[in-house]
């Protein structure tokens, strides 16, 4: 436990078994569980596991199940009502295996009956949080690329400062530039510019970093069984994040690299998709909470500033056909386009300062 909460860490491992067991090892004593979620292995990361199970001698406290059975009252409906709809959430899950579910394991082995890839693994392990009640869950991934001596302070805003979800930042270490393979700096820096805009937490960087803890409140907010199976999983989480208003709190953490760990992860095939989930996901936030749940100009702005860039790019192509054409082109239409991209970038930008002022509560 940490200053009297309880703090689980869940391990997505996809054919770990050279590190798995160095991540267990080293996983500081104030961590009540480690759930180690096994994405369909090919190699003996789940013997592995179960190894350390038998050996393991830590004494931990009974987590306290959730129990989504009571008795019906004018106080507690709207609570059964909610416990009704997590039990149809359990239906959209990827089918897995509770290995040992005893309670007074502090090492959880879940097997998902097929490759849920990282974003399906890491739902599956923060479900199993959620049930039991835990105040803190933090994600450790099982390849050692995450400092367990980092562990304190990635949880600790948890625990004691009411933030709802603590990301690592890897980039504003003096290292990174080093220790940061170039394709994957440059990528995630990509990927963290679009994120800002897509996510509304502006002041955010390092998007891609998997090393994170979340509250309690916050999985009882999201969507969990939702959540993006691949590796833009930290870029959608950080879009539901946003629509459900939960504060977000960035610590600096170390690049580490070079553990023997081996990446699963093609950054050339993931941008594109990542791009197009970001895309989606934006509109969905835009949507979602400033149109349907509170009104606000911010919807409107992008909306605005949405069409009329549609509008120059009217006139644009309109214009470029009439060029190669030799067909010649009104002042009325040179006017339309600069009229129609001037009011896209005014709209664009006065909605993007409406949304760094609304969501910078958030960030802290």
């Amino acid at each position: 436990m940490l200053d009297g909460k309880i703090v689980a860490v869940v391990v997505p491992a996809y054919n770990e078994e050279s590190l798995i067991g160095v991540v267990i090892k080293t996983m500081p004593d104030f961590v009540d569980r480690i759930v180690v979620v096994n994405d369909c292995s090919k190699d003996k990361t789940e013997e592995i596991v179960k190894e350390y199970i038998k050996k393991d001698t830590y004494e931990v406290l009974e987590l306290p199940w959730k129990n989504r059975e009571m008795e019906e009252n004018f106080f507690n409906k709207a609570e059964i009502i909610a416990n009704k709809l997590l039990d149809e959430e359990d239906k959209y899950y990827i089918k897995h295996e509770i290995v040992n579910d005893n309670l007074k394991d502090r090492i959880v082995l879940i097997n998902n009956e097929m490759n849920a890839k990282v974003g399906g693994g890491i739902s599956v392990g923060y479900k199993w949080c959620r049930d039991h009640n835990v105040f803190c869950t933090a994600v450790m991934a099982g390849d050692a690329q995450m400092d367990p001596d980092e562990l304190y302070d990635i949880c600790y805003p948890i625990i004691n400062e009411d933030i709802d979800y603590v990301k690592g930042n890897r980039l504003g270490h003096k290292a990174a530039r080093i220790l940061i393979p170039t394709t994957r700096r440059v990528g995630n820096s990509i990927l963290s510019a679009m994120t800002k805009i897509s996510s509304g937490y502006w002041r955010i960087s390092d998007t891609q970093t998997g090393y994170t803890a979340i509250s309690l409140r916050a999985l009882n907010r999201i969507d969990i069984y939702n959540i993006y199976k691949n590796y833009g999983m930290p870029n959608d989480m950080l879009i539901k994040l946003n629509i459900a208003k939960c504060t977000i709190k960035e610590i600096a953490i170390k690049p580490v690299y070079n553990v023997g760990e081996q990446s699963k992860m093609n950054i050339i095939k993931v941008i594109p998709k990542i791009s197009l989930l970001l895309y989606l996901g934006f509109w969905k936030r835009i949507i979602k909470k400033y149109c349907f749940k509170d009104f606000h100009p911010i919807f409107f702005f992008y909306l605005m500033g949405t069409g009329a860039f549609g509008g120059s790019l009217y006139f644009f192509f309109y214009i470029v056909t009439r060029f190669f054409r030799s067909t010649k082109v009104t002042d009325g239409t040179y006017q339309g386009f600069v009229v129609m991209f001037i009011a896209s970038l005014f709209c664009t930008g006065l909605a993007m300062w409406f949304d760094m002022y609304d969501n910078d509560r958030l960030q802290k």
